[in-house]
């Protein structure tokens, strides 16, 4: 049978993809280099890993996967030993029966195959896959547990042996005896482990820090950059104590376990304050909690810190000169919306005005500004906090969040008699919001004259500069996603650096339309939100959300990929 190699250079020289100068010069390199050859032919430009991988799976008969956005299994991974993973440059997929699904970069390779049935018993069916990819999937899916917390999960735990029978069916119907969970609570492990879930979550700049219940282990995530990465999973044993270790520092009340709640607490990291935002609730196999990592250090006074791309930036700063009127951020939760408008009331946090912000929940404390908390519970809404706040006498107010007709009313009443109202809606774009303030019963002219400026906003995630390496995009696809543009575009398969992900920290993509006469008319007139967005793009300019994210493409700061998946087509 062919090697790789051989099977390599025939398809490229059927295809004419590569001429035989150009082999016998790929030889030469790498022979001087010592390199693979599949690594000399790429770093030499004569054909992409990309297509290499397409003829081949041509060739083989053999599908091609890309590992970048696949979810595996940990009890799938753990099939075959991380040594023979990176000899063989494979990692396994998927079990069906007596079948194991792998991928590998060279699926000609008879010894691994071999080996492969010989250790798990399995028959082994095979994917291509690009070997960087392969690299880091075990990278990151082998190397995730930490050995300090394994060391310290150890010295907490005890053998389910020594438990009496009947204390597992009661850990298991959740039946939590508090006596001994806030004892266990207290012992130097457990305190440990707590300590080092939170400085891990911080040292890899995670948002947020997921502990999940599940039914027989207690399962950690980092959300990093958007997106969520499992840590380790605690032995059931444990959670409890974990549990109420988290109540303890967050302030809550330890003997409630059926209803949600919400606390805080601070930490010092790195010299620096860190406040945490928790909140508890409650699930099948216990109290699931997140805590929000809240770091004022990543607040930017200004707008000219926050990334955003020349032409909605201009917008935006044009909008916060007006004495009155409302400007709405729309977008998703996680969109940095709050971020935003916090960077926009810092700037403006002068002694010479009052500014009052409502919220639920209240996430950056800021010198200077006087912030109310929503309290549902006790009859303190956003609409009855709206109320009392105007006779605060504000300058600039922000509410959280607009989420019914009657704070819709007081904030548009507000926006119409001197005050300058800031507030965020959940929407997919900029222009909708028109419609839903309508659809909360406000009166079309109302709208029109109290608007001052929409925006959309997203987080795309900015590329790892460590890593990053230029890659062909077909124009077919170009075109199919409407890029007009020249653009050298990159790629990013992962580092030590940026945790393999190929992504380093986000940057806000926005679209901005700041009100005009003729806009207004439309509104009061009930023109559809395809005539305004039509009017907006053509006569005033409007950069849409994939036209922004698309200037990051061309700047270099993402990918093509990132920004198709964060923006709808226009």
């Amino acid at each position: 049978m062919q090697t790789l190699r051989e099977n390599v250079i025939e398809i490229l020289l059927k295809s004419k993809q590569l001429s035989k100068e150009q082999l016998e010069e790929a030889f030469k390199i790498q022979k001087q280099k010592n390199q693979p050859l599949r690594k000399v032919l790429f770093e030499q430009g004569y054909i992409s890993e990309e297509a290499l991988l397409s003829l081949l799976s041509a060739q083989l008969y053999i599908p091609t996967l890309h590992l970048a956005k696949y979810k595996f299994d940990p009890e799938i991974t753990k099939l075959i030993p991380e040594r023979m993973a990176r000899q063989y440059k494979i990692i396994p997929l998927s079990r069906m029966g007596g079948t194991l699904t792998v991928a590998m970069s060279d699926p000609l390779n008879i010894f691994a195959l071999d080996d492969l049935e010989a250790i798990t018993g399995c028959t082994i069916d095979t994917v291509l896959s690009a070997e960087e990819d392969i690299l880091t999937a075990i990278d990151t899916y082998y190397c995730l547990q930490v050995k300090d917390m394994d060391q310290i999960i150890e010295e907490a735990s005890f053998k389910q042996a020594d438990m009496e029978k009947k204390d597992v069916e009661l850990l298991k119907e959740e039946e939590i005896e508090l006596g001994a969970a806030i004892q266990e609570s207290e012992k130097e492990p457990i305190i440990k482990l707590v300590e080092l879930i939170l400085t891990g979550a911080l040292s890899k700049r995670a948002s947020d820090i997921h502990v999940e219940p599940e039914q027989d282990v207690l399962r950690i995530r980092y959300r990093i950059d958007g997106a969520l990465h499992e840590i380790l999973n605690v032995p059931k044993i444990n959670q409890n104590a974990i549990l109420a270790r988290l109540k303890i520092i967050s302030n809550l009340d330890i003997t409630e376990n059926r209803m949600p709640q919400d606390g805080r607490f601070k930490v010092k990291y790195n010299n620096k304050e860190v406040d945490f935002r928790v909140s508890a609730l409650p699930t099948t196999f216990g109290q699931k909690f997140v805590l929000r990592a809240l770091d004022k250090a990543n607040l930017s006074i200004g707008l000219d810190k926050l990334g955003f791309s020349e032409q909605p930036a201009k917008i935006f700063k044009e909008a916060i000169t007006k004495p009155f009127g409302m400007i709405l951020v729309t977008g998703p939760t996680g969109s940095g919306k709050s971020t935003t408008l916090y960077s926009v009331l810092s700037q403006l946090n002068i002694p010479e005005r009052n500014i009052i912000t409502i919220e639920d929940p209240v996430e950056y404390q800021i010198e200077g500004i006087t912030q109310i908390q929503v309290k549902p519970e006790i009859g303190l809404d956003f609409a009855s906090g709206l109320r009392s706040l105007l006779r605060q006498s504000p300058d600039i107010i922000m509410i959280g969040e607009i989420r019914d007709s009657e704070t819709a009313d007081i904030a548009v009443k507000a926006a119409l008699t001197g005050q300058l109202v800031f507030s965020t809606l959940h929407t997919n774009d900029a222009i909708s919001s028109i419609t839903r303030l309508i659809d909360m019963g406000i009166e079309p002219f109302l709208v029109a004259s109290s608007l001052v400026m929409l925006c959309a906003q997203r987080l795309c995630r900015k590329i790892c500069l460590k890593c990053r390496k230029p890659m062909d995009i077909p124009k077919d696809l170009l075109e199919k996603v409407d890029f007009k543009e020249k653009a050298n575009f990159y790629t990013a398969p992962g580092c030590s650096y940026c945790n393999n992900t190929g992504f380093y920290g986000r940057i806000a993509i926005l679209e901005a339309l700041l009100l005009d006469d003729t806009i207004r008319e439309m509104i009061i007139t009930r023109k559809s939100l395809d005539e305004i967005k039509q009017y907006a793009v053509k006569e005033r300019g409007m950069l849409t959300l994939r036209d922004d994210a698309f200037l990051k493409v061309k700047e270099g700061t993402t990918t093509l990929e990132e920004a198709i998946r964060i923006t709808t087509e226009d």
